[in-house]
């Protein structure tokens, strides 16, 4: 079997001759030879590829390989793959490298492949099927066979997933020749093994041979594209980044077998849009699909975005044997702070009146072109020189970014006129490294202030002076005057009253001077804490005039000018002396020291005030009174008290106490007879009292009643009403129609609807009246429900409108009536004699629109002018 050229024409076979018997197992068994497969010479324009780098197929369809290859002692699987660039025809196929030792002879490596065919009856290697075989199915993958067969019939079974476990009845095995099946395409990336066992029975079911595991393997074809995980994704990388600075990572993943070229995928960048700076910004690790950038120039105030389309191959990214797929990389460029706002002109002017804030006197204009409205855009305005004082602030408009010179402090023009401010903007966030201020950042602000009329003002605001009370009127308090701030201007100052609650103040007009209208006292109901405020207006005469207030306040100095006055006016004391006393108290409407001490006491005169009280002084502001005598009369008694204050010199007052004296129980106090006994009132006027309390509250009673009877007999004959005289909701028929004033003689019956025409067609001739009921079918009314709902009154009304209009026999009859005499006339002369006003024929038309009832009154006048 072995040749010169160190080759085995005994396992030469064709490629193709393999291809079509579907995925035939193929053993080589290599140790550096070169392998020829014969058959295939004669095909024409077959190209072979292997997805193995150790091995390559010539295009007479021998195998070899590119350098000294380790087999392992298990087995090596590569794939092979032949193109027909003719018929552009596919075909692919799986070859499996055993190893085995080249140093026996032929007759021993023939001896050895025959021990493997014996060994391999019950042995079975692992099994390896190509996934998505076109069949046909059943496809046979391998024949078991025991060394017992041929003493014995055996049954061949198979059990496992795949056989009896679902998936059910993928492989199937004839129990005769023990040839095991595969019943339908694989799919690795459903399932990529299986792990069967193979029995051996007898006719009567016992065991001939131990079971034996099948190992089925799923080779991997490359039928699945990868798949990225986002078909878009969104990365960032600030401008101005060095090339290799990390931007994003894109990620994508193929079902296949990861371990074969066929899960191996690589990463490359298709396009990238704009192409600004350059074509080729960022690169992407073909392995780890990393982007980074790969030139310097980012710059986002040119370009803010890039759209890189990235590409995803398999096949360890052969173009022409793997499969694609494409996803979308955005790439924003963030802005950093690598440009410095500048002022868009150098100086710039405003102008504020004076004593006015909160006024904008200037927009400085700035130009950035960062990213608007972010820490590197927005500006922060600095007065850097020109305003000690701080007169003035700059605020940023979020929305313009310009600087708003704002006045937060009074300016005063007789101080200064004009403001020279040095001011410099910068941003938010710090400038980026290597980035200097410019120059342009820094300007100058004049501001000029414009004079106005300022109010006059009172140096000394709220003047506070101090004077004792009852000054007489016209006495010269002070000079109030005012001071104008306008020094360069030439005004003068005009004084008034602003406020002045007691009217006590006169001001002079042209120079201020106070003096008193009236007494100041200082127990006025004006004075707060001895003190009276007054306000006055002190107004110039330029244009417009400008005024300002002052207050004056006076402190009042107390004298000796009220006497003290005892409390309370009215008492009651027990007719019998016991520790029943009356306590008095003296006030005083003056201040320390014109108040207590005080002295109290009784005056001598009349004499019986002395005889039948006493009083006590308890303290300086406090005293008793009580009843000298052991008994005094019930009734009322005015006691007169006087009382003396410490003023220099002292004021003393008489008070009148009026003392009701009572009865009084064993608890001192007065019983309700006795006060009223002491009141003045004597036991038959209180008897009176009481019974005429008790009438009043018998006539009130007596009216509630009536009240309550005449409502119960109201509500009685409302309910005695006959419901048809009731008028509220019926109709009355009024058959009566009387004669003039001088009929006063005349039968009643006559005007009465008749029962029957018996006593009108028995009656004589002359007058008489036929009003009779016509004879025919009445119309049907609508029954008005039990319980009307408030929806159906409308229809029920209308409906009940409609029935009367049609209804002959409803009154009045259409029929001629005649009545009796009813006298030779009236005082009040005839209608007849009137006459109507208007020229011309009347148009009666409307009357057709009245209903059945003026159908006649239609016909007779409202023909028109053919009747």
């Amino acid at each position: 079997m072995a040749k010169d050229d160190n080759t085995f024409d005994l396992l030469s076979f064709s490629i193709i001759c393999i291809l079509n018997s579907d995925y035939s197992d193929t053993f080589f068994f290599l140790s550096s030879f070169l392998v020829k497969f014969s058959g295939c010479s004669e095909s024409k324009g077959i190209r072979y590829e292997t997805d193995n780098l150790d091995f390559k197929v010539r295009t007479d369809g021998t195998i070899y390989t590119t350098k000294h290859v380790h087999i392992p002692s298990e087995q090596t699987m590569f794939m092979v793959t032949a193109w027909d660039h003719q018929s552009l025809d596919r075909w692919e196929t799986v070859v499996r490298l055993l190893t085995t030792l080249m140093q026996s002879s032929v007759k021993e490596q023939r001896s050895y492949l025959g021990g493997m065919r014996q060994k391999r009856d019950w042995v079975i290697p692992p099994i390896n099927v190509p996934e998505n075989s076109r069949g046909p199915f059943p496809q046979q993958l391998v024949r078991i066979r025991s060394d017992k067969d041929s003493e014995i019939h055996i049954r061949y079974s198979i059990t496992g997933v795949g056989a009896d476990q679902p998936p059910m009845e993928v492989f199937n095995i004839d129990p005769v020749s023990g040839r095991m099946y595969v019943t339908r395409p694989m799919d690795r990336e459903e399932r990529a093994s299986y792990h069967l066992r193979a029995h051996a029975v007898d006719m009567n079911g016992n065991k001939v041979e131990n079971p034996i595991d099948l190992y089925i393997y799923v080779i991997d074809m490359n039928d699945n594209r990868p798949e990225f995980i986002n078909q878009v994704y969104n990365g960032s990388v600030d401008e101005g980044s060095k090339p290799g600075t990390y931007v994003m990572t894109v990620t994508a993943n193929d079902a296949d077998d990861s371990t074969t070229a066929n899960g191996m995928v690589r990463y490359r960048i298709v396009t990238q849009s704009p192409q600004s700076p350059s074509q080729n910004m960022f690169t992407i690790n073909s392995e780890t699909g990393d982007i980074v950038t790969v030139a310097a120039g980012l710059d986002r105030e040119k370009v803010q975005q890039y759209t890189v389309i990235v590409q995803a191959t398999d096949m360890e990214g052969n173009l022409n044997f793997g499969l694609s797929n494409t996803a979308t990389a955005i790439i924003m460029v963030t802005d950093v702070n690598d440009n410095p706002p500048e002022f868009t002109a150098s100086t710039y002017s405003g102008e504020v009146p004076e004593n006015r804030v909160e006024v904008v006197v200037a927009n400085l204009t700035v130009m950035d072109r960062d990213q608007p409205h972010s820490p590197n855009w927005n500006a922060v305005y600095r007065i850097i020189s020109g305003d000690p004082s701080g007169h003035f602030t700059i605020r940023t408009d979020p929305i313009t970014n310009e600087g708003l010179v704002t006045v937060v402090r009074e300016v005063d023009y007789e101080m200064n006129r004009a403001f020279m401010l040095t001011v410099m903007v910068s941003n938010q966030a710090p400038l980026a490294s290597g980035i200097q201020m410019s120059f342009q950042s820094t300007a100058g602000v004049t501001i000029s202030v414009t004079d106005v009329n300022e109010a006059p003002y009172f140096p000394t605001n709220h003047k506070l002076i101090r004077m004792e009370e009852g000054v007489p009127t016209g006495t010269a308090l002070m000079t109030f005057s005012a001071v104008d701030p306008d020094r360069f201007m030439q005004q003068a100052i005009r004084y008034s009253k602003l406020s002045d609650p007691a009217n006590w103040l006169n001001i002079n007009a042209t120079n201020g001077q106070i003096t008193t209208a009236a007494v100041l006292d200082r127990e006025s109901a004006y004075i707060k804490n001895n003190v009276y405020e007054a306000t006055f207006l002190a107004a110039d005469n330029g244009i417009p005039p400008a005024s300002g207030t002052g207050t004056l306040q006076i402190y009042l100095i107390d004298i000796n000018d009220n006497a003290p006055e005892l409390q309370p006016k009215d008492s009651q004391i027990c007719e019998r002396p016991n520790l029943n006393v009356i306590n008095i108290t003296a006030a005083d409407a003056d201040i320390d020291p014109n108040v207590g001490p005080f002295v109290f006491e009784l005056p001598s005169v009349p004499s019986a005030i002395r005889k039948n009280w006493t009083i006590t002084r308890l303290n300086g502001d406090y005293a008793q009174l009580s009843l000298r005598i052991s008994y005094l009369e019930a009734g009322v008694y005015d006691v007169p008290v006087i009382v003396t204050d410490s003023g220099n010199p002292p004021l003393f007052n008489m008070s009148i106490i009026k003392v009701k004296v009572c009865p009084c129980d064993e608890n001192g106090d007065c019983t309700t007879i006795g006060a009223v006994a002491a009141a003045g009132l004597g036991t038959g006027a209180i008897i009176a009292i009481l019974i005429c309390i008790i009438i009043l509250l018998s006539m009130v009673l007596l009216f509630v009643v009536w009240m309550k009877r005449r409502e119960k007999e109201r509500h009685t004959k409302q309910l005695l009403i006959d419901p048809e005289d009731d008028v509220r909701d019926n109709i009355l028929k009024y058959d009566e129609e009387g004669g003039g004033e001088e009929d006063q003689d005349y039968d009643l019956s006559q005007l009465q609807q008749p029962e029957n025409m018996d006593h009108v067609m028995n009656k004589a001739n002359g007058v008489r009246r036929v009003d009779e009921r016509p004879i025919g079918a009445e119309p049907q009314y609508p029954i008005r429900p039990v319980i009307p709902h408030p929806g159906d009154i409308g229809d029920f009304i209308n409906e009940g409108l409609r029935a009367a209009d049609n209804d002959p026999t409803a009154p009045p009859y259409d029929s001629l009536l005649v009545f009796d005499y009813e006298g030779s006339g009236s005082t009040a002369g005839s209608v007849s004699s009137l006459n109507s006003s208007s020229s011309g024929d009347q148009d009666y038309d409307y009357l057709n629109d009245w209903g059945p009832r003026f159908k006649k009154l239609a016909d007779m006048y409202g023909g028109g002018e053919d009747d």
